[in-house]
């Protein structure tokens, strides 16, 4: 439930959307009007400009809001009507995308209703405020331009959307932008190129292309929870990248998720690439005959997955086309739904908390309007989410209708450490998919039963995880995800022999470091090696080669230290995270 003050935020930050399309209106009343709904921490709305010139640029943005605050300040009142869907079509008459909106509210026998505001009327559900006097006119603030396809969709015309944050009060909104200073810091985007992980190209839009050190740190990654996995009883799988479509049809993809899909021909039979992982899982629970002795049966998959995403929301690794899912599936009976999900949350909070988020929100997504099963199966499984939650005594939120649309979900919201929000892994009740597949075991006495299929994803996707990671570390990782873990700087040539001999007794260790022995000078080699986020540099000279030591600099301490190469091991990377010899 909200709270007054987050639903006072959100009718302010509605009614900015208003206030600025009539601002935008009163100049160019020839504009057309698309939608104007608030996002996290703000609002935005979609203009059709007559005229090219006329769509605002991001450095006419400061005159737009001055505009909007003397508009703010003249006490405007928001007045809603309820009307016919022919008063609507006379108000709106030049008003394209407002009549489309108009026709599907009529043929669903929705209510119409429009709001007024000083000169402008809006179709609108609302709320809004009940008058500008409510909104602080330095509480907000316009931050871009940007294209939009109307209703999201590449066949429909391009139109310019404009961006706003707004909060309750000034404090608010400045304590917000500087969280956006740091968190430019921080983008991962700029940090990836900086450090040398990944890139993108338009050879392969919205596919990350992973380099060296990049790589390293996926695979550390993954080689992480491939561990935590065995620790609870999951048997790893792999499934094929293409399948048939009489598959994702009997999985219910085919009708709900088709749009997101992409598809090709072999040997003249359509063939879908895969964008979840879970159909194919249900294959390989079938093939054999089990007994509820089996159940409950952890599948885990690290499953290449391609999603239709629009070219216009592809943001970095935060959101790609083709991205690999720590997935995993629990085939349990509904006696064992409980602790399965138990553990599952357990397993969860232990792994973010590892990387250091330590704050979490958790939510329950309920039943979408596009979904397959019964009402009182969606149902039972919800209630078993909330069961599960009551016992480990976490609070949760509802998110209706977002649930996935074979079943309800517990979806867990960490904090990073600026604050912001992510949304991450995933726990989903699945009572549909089973029976479709005709997926069964053998109980105790002898009858056949359908299994509970429990889908569950820690990390989400790993691409997207090393995303926020990176900027939750701001590209200073752990020592044990760092890509290079030591970079050794011998002080002149004459010592290079003595660098490539601590390179080759650490890289024996297994320790992931590099040597610069290059003509740069050495104040340059080093500032470079802090640059790359190095957790230690070790530098080379006369008096290290003489005593077989290292000169330590760690990235966490600005103080130099000399150390025996032996006692540097033994001391930075101990036992058991490696056997020192």
């Amino acid at each position: 439930m909200k709270s007054k003050n987050n639903e006072l935020v959100e009718n302010i930050r509605h009614s900015l959307a208003h206030i600025m399309a009539e601002a935008i209106t009163s100049k160019h009343p020839d504009v057309k009007l698309g939608i104007g709904p608030i996002i996290e921490n703000g609002f935005y709305y979609d203009f059709d400009f007559s005229a090219e010139d006329h769509s605002p640029s991001e450095d006419k943005l400061p005159k737009l809001e001055n505009f909007m605050r003397e508009l703010i300040k003249q006490n405007i009142k928001f007045e809603r009507e309820e009307i016919t869907a022919a008063e609507a079509r006379k108000i709106f008459a030049n008003q394209s995308y407002k009549l489309e909106i108009i026709n599907e509210l009529e043929q669903t026998g929705e209510k119409i209703s429009i709001y007024k505001s000083g000169n402008f009327i809006d179709l609108c559900a609302g709320p809004h405020v009940a008058s500008t006097k409510e909104i602080d006119p330095n509480a907000f603030k316009l931050t871009k331009v940007a294209g939009a396809y109307w209703r999201g969709s590449e066949k429909n015309k391009m139109l310019t959307r404009v961006y706003g944050i707004a909060f309750s009060n000034k404090q608010e909104l400045d304590d917000y932008l500087k969280m956006m200073e740091e968190a430019e810091k921080r983008d991962h985007r700029k940090l990836g190129k900086e450090l040398d992980l990944f890139s993108f190209h338009q050879e392969g839009p919205g596919f990350p292309f992973w380099h060296p050190k990049g790589t390293v740190l996926y695979n550390e990654l993954k080689n992480f929870i491939r561990k935590e996995n065995e620790k609870r009883g999951y048997g790893e799988v792999m499934t094929p990248i293409m399948l048939k479509k009489d598959l994702w049809v009997t999985s219910g993809h085919w009708d709900k998720f088709r749009d997101d899909m992409y598809f090709s021909k072999i040997d003249e039979e359509d063939i879908a690439v895969k964008p979840m992982n879970c159909p194919g899982g249900m294959l390989i629970y079938k093939d054999s005959m089990r007994s509820y002795r089996d159940l409950p049966l952890r599948y885990s998959e690290f499953g290449l997955v391609h999603r239709h995403e629009l070219s216009g929301v592809l943001h970095g690794l935060l959101r790609v086309r083709a991205f690999t899912q720590d997935d995993a599936h629990s085939y349990c009976t509904q006696e064992q739904l409980n602790s399965e999900i138990i553990n599952m949350v357990d397993y969860a909070i232990d792994i973010y908390k590892t990387f250091g988020f330590n704050e979490y929100e958790i939510f329950i997504a309920t039943k979408p309007e596009k979904h397959i099963g019964e009402n009182d199966v969606w149902e039972l499984a919800t209630n078993a989410l909330i069961q599960s939650l009551q016992e480990k005594n976490l609070e949760y939120r509802i998110k209706e209708g977002e649930g996935a649309f074979y079943g309800p979900k517990i979806e867990f919201n960490i904090k990073d450490a600026i604050g912001r929000n992510w949304q991450m892994g995933t726990i989903q009740v699945d009572l549909s998919m089973p029976a479709r597949f005709g997926a069964e075991y053998t109980d105790k006495d002898g009858s056949k039963k359908t299994p509970v299929m429990v889908h569950r994803a820690i990390l989400g996707s790993l691409e997207r995880f090393i995303g926020v990671l990176i900027e939750h570390y701001t590209g200073a990782f752990p020592l044990w995800l760092s890509p290079i873990q030591v970079k050794i700087i011998p002080v002149g040539e004459k010592f290079n022999t003595y660098g490539e001999k601590v390179l080759n007794v650490l890289k024996e260790n297994e320790i992931r470091v590099e040597i610069d022995s290059s003509n740069e000078s050495l104040g340059k080699r080093i500032r470079a090696a802090k640059t790359q986020k190095i957790p230690y540099i070790l530098v080379v000279g006369e008096k290290e080669q003489e005593s077989e030591s290292v000169a330590v600099n760690a990235r966490d301490n600005e103080k130099q230290e000399t150390l025996l190469l032996s006692d540097f091991m033994r001391l930075c990377f101990p036992p058991p995270w490696h056997e020192i010899g």
